[in-house]
């Protein structure tokens, strides 16, 4: 099982600009540490390649786990979670007027909002303080 080098964590950190690719939460206000996550799990069969891997910061890495695909109670069909790599954020999410909710557009948006607990009231509340200090959306 490849290891995630320092220079792999590097081109990660640099390609997502500094946030999660989920939530877009920025490394330079978070408490905790950004993972580098397996988009597809190692536990199935995801490889440590950059198209496989993602910026994640620890709540949306702890919320997503092994997950790939979430039951959609609205479609009432089993969709498949945003993929950093293969699909645009803003195709499947936007911000509220207030920036501090993401708001789901597709399918995949919504199950992935649901699955990652995107607007944990942390989240919102540290949306809320950099919306006024004018540093969110990033």
């Amino acid at each position: 099982m490849p290891k995630i080098t320092t220079l792999l964590r590097k081109t990660i950190v640099e390609r997502a600009k500094g946030c999660c690719e989920y939530c877009q939460s920025q490394t330079k206000f978070a408490t905790q540490a950004f993972s580098v996550e397996h988009i597809k799990p190692q536990s199935k069969a995801g490889k440590t390649i950059p198209d496989n891997l993602a910026l994640a910061c620890q709540g949306c890495n702890n919320h997503k786990y092994n997950k790939t695909e979430i039951y959609d109670k609205s479609t009432d069909n089993i969709i498949s979670l945003y993929h950093p790599r293969q699909q645009n954020w803003h195709e499947h999410f936007s911000w509220n007027d207030d920036f501090t909710l993401i708001i789901g557009l597709t399918a995949t948006g919504r199950v992935t909002i649901e699955a990652l607990q995107l607007n944990r009231p942390g989240l919102v509340n540290l949306r809320r303080v950099l919306y006024a200090m004018n540093e969110h959306p990033p």
